[in-house]
């Protein structure tokens, strides 16, 4: 069997290596988009390379008049330089910025007649060596009705042929936050955790019985074994006196 080995190569939309072998291709990978290839040349594109996420949360909720922080972060599997980043509200950008590659911070972009620097802003972030999600979270000051709405939070790495991608998540500005009632979760927990005490009620008092029995039980045993032994050593004692012969007169 022949043992195939690449003879030619180039790279996806993406950046991803493709490649043609002697006999079969074998290709791993990642790739957005496909150029067109002669035959018998074969892409390794696979999965996405960057990835953008706001977290599990569709909707988030918050009090009129409070601050609130909009997630979200970035993978980027072979790594970025000079990443741009945007948000969005309703189709309206209101934030951009841009982040040099994963041991920076996202700087917010200068001199932008879409930002408002004063209802918008970057929250402070701890860089970790071993990260691979890229925060480019913000923060949204003094939220009022009017910032209710679909905040689209978008990512064009140009290391990877400028290849975007983007998530999108709900704000819903409310008066009052309702609150959670916890009644018959309590409830539950309670009966729960009285049942579980009445159990370990009843083992602790048969395990007291069962000792109180066993000693008992060990005392009485005691006194019969005593008891037996005071009856031999007179029976003993009475057997000598009866067979003590009678003295000569």
């Amino acid at each position: 069997m022949a043992v195939q080995r690449p003879v030619e190569s180039s790279q996806c939309a993406c950046g991803c290596l493709w490649g043609r072998s002697e006999g079969g291709t074998v290709w791993k990978g990642c790739h957005y988009s496909a150029p067109v290839l002669p035959s018998g040349l074969h892409l390794c594109c696979g999965t996405l390379a960057l990835e953008v996420s706001v977290g599990k949360a569709p909707v988030i909720y918050a009090q009129n008049g409070t601050d609130v922080l909009l997630p979200c972060t970035f993978t980027a599997c072979i790594g970025f330089e000079n990443a741009k980043f945007s948000w969005t509200r309703n189709g309206t950008q209101i934030f951009g910025g841009t982040i040099k590659n994963k041991d920076s911070k996202p700087v917010p972009n200068s001199n932008s007649a879409n930002q408002e620097v004063d209802k918008y802003m970057l929250p402070e972030i701890t860089l970790m060596k071993d990260n691979k999600e890229y925060n480019i979270s913000i923060l949204v000051l003094d939220v009022d009705f009017s910032d209710s709405g679909k905040y689209n939070c978008k990512v064009e790495n140009p290391k990877e042929k400028n290849a975007k991608h983007n998530a999108t998540i709900t704000l819903q500005v409310v008066v009052q936050m309702e609150k959670v009632d916890n009644t018959l979760t309590l409830i539950i927990l309670a009966v729960v955790g009285g049942v579980v005490g009445l159990l370990i009620l009843i083992l602790l008092v048969k395990k007291l019985v069962l000792f109180v029995l066993k000693k008992t039980q060990a005392k009485k045993e005691c006194l019969v074994s005593s008891s037996a032994n005071d009856n031999t050593e007179n029976g003993l004692a009475g057997s000598k006196a009866e067979q003590k012969p009678a003295s000569k007169a």
